[in-house]
This record gives structure tokens, sequence and C-alpha cells, in this order.
């Protein structure tokens, strides 16, 4: 049997599509930080 029939497919897509984005969000705003310490 498989893990992810218990799940709707469209619910694991849109939680890996979150992770996506929030992983992409988090990148961001670190790099932010990280440009806006060396300008000082």
């Amino acid at each position: 049997m498989n893990i992810q029939s218990k799940f709707p497919r469209g619910l694991v897509i849109r939680l890996i599509a979150y992770l996506f984005v929030g992983h992409l969000f988090a990148f961001f705003v670190y790099l932010l930080f990280v440009l806006g310490g060396q300008n000082q």
C-alpha cells in the first residue's frame, strides 16, 4: 500500500509548493540581512 493514498493529491502538491515558497522567502530575507550587514 502507498502512504500517499491517505492524502488527496492536491494537498500533497500544495504542501510541497508552500514549503518551496517558504524556503525561497526565508532565503530572500537572509540575503537581505547578509547584504545589509556588509554595507555597514
